[in-house]
C-alpha cells in the first residue's frame, strides 16, 4: 500500500535549510522574514480570557460554545458586511492550514474531480487536492477554466504571496460564473484585515452575493490580526449546506477547537483596539522594509495588501535568496508559491521593529 506522504510534494520550507544556516552566520545575527509567523505579544485581553478557561476538563464540542458562535456571527456582521448571518452559518476550525488541507477530503472529492486555485497561490491548496487523490489546476482568472468537473474553487484576496486584492466587481464576477455552473467556492481571506493600498471585500458581502450565501463559504483566521498562530483559531462562515456536513464530519473526527482557545476567540473578536495597534505596527515595518527594499534595487509589484512585500531582481529566485542570506537577511522563494514565483521572493513583515531596523540597515 502507498503511504499517504507518497502523494505529496516536497515540504518546501526544508530547501529553505541551508539558507537560513547561512544568514545565522551574519556577524548581526538572523532577519527572519520568511516564515511570516507573528512576533508580537498576544494582547493582553486575550491572555485573559484563555487563562480564565483554563479549568476546562471536559471536552469542547465542534461547532463550539454559544457564545463563540455569537462572537464569529457578530463580527462577520460588523467587519464584513454580511446580513442575517446565525448560528447555522459559521463553523469553528482549528486553524485555516487544517482546513485547507483536508477540506477536499471532507467534501467527498476523489478522481476526476476537479479543484483549483490560483497561479500563485498558498501551497496547502494544492496539498489538499493530493491528500483526495482529485485533480488540481491552476488559473489566472477562474471563469476561463472548463467548469465541467471543477467541485471546488479556491479564491485568495488578499493574496499569499503577492498581496493581490480582488475588486469587488471581479468578486461578484466570479461568485455569479460559479454559481451559474454549481461550483463550491471556498474564499480565503484570512489577511482581509490587512489592506494598505486597497480595501479588501469579502465574498459574504451582499454586494458580492446578492444577499445569499448559496454555494460560497469564507474562511477567516486570527493568526495574524490578533497575533493567535500559537492558539490554532480560525472560523468558516458562509452556505449552511456546506457547513452542516462539515460539522458532522468533524464531530466524527473529533476536530475540536480547545475550549480555553474558544474562550480567547470570543475576547478577540469583540474587541476591535488590538487589531488597529497591531495594524500600526505592521505599517510602520512595511515602510521601512518596502523603501530599503525599492533603494536595494528590488522592484515590489501587488503588495497593496496582507504581510508581504512581493519583490524581484528579475533573477532567480534563489539566487536571491542566497544574496539576501549574505546579508543575514532570510526570505521565502517566489516558486514555493508556483512556477510563476520562479523570480520574486516573498519578504514578511512580521519580525520584531529592532530586527527590521537592521535589515534596512543591512539593505543600505
Amino acid at each position: 500500500m502507498s503511504a499517504v506522504s507518497d502523494r505529496l510534494p516536497t515540504f518546501p520550507w526544508d530547501k529553505l535549510e541551508p539558507y537560513k544556516k547561512q544568514a545565522l552566520e551574519h556577524p548581526g545575527g538572523i532577519v527572519d522574514l520568511s516564515v511570516g509567523t507573528p512576533v508580537d505579544p498576544v494582547p493582553d485581553l486575550i491572555q485573559k480570557a484563555l487563562i480564565d478557561a483554563a479549568d476546562s476538563p471536559g471536552y469542547p464540542t465542534v461547532w463550539g460554545t454559544p457564545a463563540l458562535r455569537d462572537a464569529i456571527t457578530g463580527w462577520v456582521e460588523r467587519r464584513l458586511g454580511a446580513r442575517e448571518v446565525t448560528h447555522r452559518h459559521v463553523l469553528p476550525i482549528v486553524g485555516s492550514k487544517e482546513l485547507v488541507a483536508w477540506l477536499p477530503t471532507q467534501l467527498g472529492l476523489g478522481p476526476g474531480d476537479r479543484v483549483a486555485y490560483p497561479r500563485l497561490a498558498y501551497p496547502t491548496y494544492e496539498v489538499g487536492a493530493r491528500l483526495a487523490r482529485a485533480d488540481y489546476e491552476v488559473y489566472d482568472d477562474p471563469t476561463e477554466l472548463d467548469p465541467a468537473g471543477l467541485k471546488l474553487l479556491w479564491l485568495n484576496s488578499p493574496s499569499n504571496p503577492t498581496g493581490k486584492v480582488l475588486a469587488k466587481d471581479e468578486l461578484t464576477r466570479i461568485v455569479a460564473w460559479a454559481r451559474s455552473h454549481g461550483i463550491l467556492i471556498f474564499s480565503d481571506e484570512c489577511y482581509l484585515e490587512l489592506g494598505w493600498e486597497a480595501d479588501p471585500v469579502s465574498v459574504l458581502h451582499p454586494d458580492v452575493n446578492g444577499g445569499s450565501y448559496d454555494g460560497i463559504v469564507a474562511v477567516h483566521s486570527l493568526s495574524k490580526r490578533s497575533n493567535l498562530a500559537g492558539y490554532r483559531a480560525a472560523f468558516l462562515a458562509g452556505d449552511p449546506a456546506v457547513l452542516a456536513p462539515l460539522l458532522e464530519i468533524r464531530k466524527h473526527g473529533g476536530m475540536m477547537t480547545p475550549a480555553p482557545t474558544q474562550a480567547a476567540v470570543v475576547a478577540a473578536l469583540g474587541d476591535d483596539t488590538h487589531v488597529r495597534e497591531q495594524r500600526e505596527r505592521y505599517a510602520a515595518r512595511r515602510a521601512l522594509l518596502r523603501e530599503a527594499l525599492l533603494g536595494h534595487g528590488f522592484r515590489i509589484e501587488h503588495s497593496e495588501a496582507s504581510l508581504y512585500l512581493w519583490a524581484t531582481r528579475d533573477e532567480s529566485c534563489w539566487a536571491t535568496v542566497a544574496h539576501l542570506a549574505d546579508l543575514g537577511i532570510l526570505v521565502a522563494p517566489g516558486d514555493f508559491y508556483g512556477e510563476a514565483g520562479e523570480k520574486f521572493v516573498r519578504v514578511a513583515l512580521t519580525a520584531t521593529d529592532e530586527r527590521v531596523r537592521a535589515a534596512v540597515e543591512r539593505l543600505a
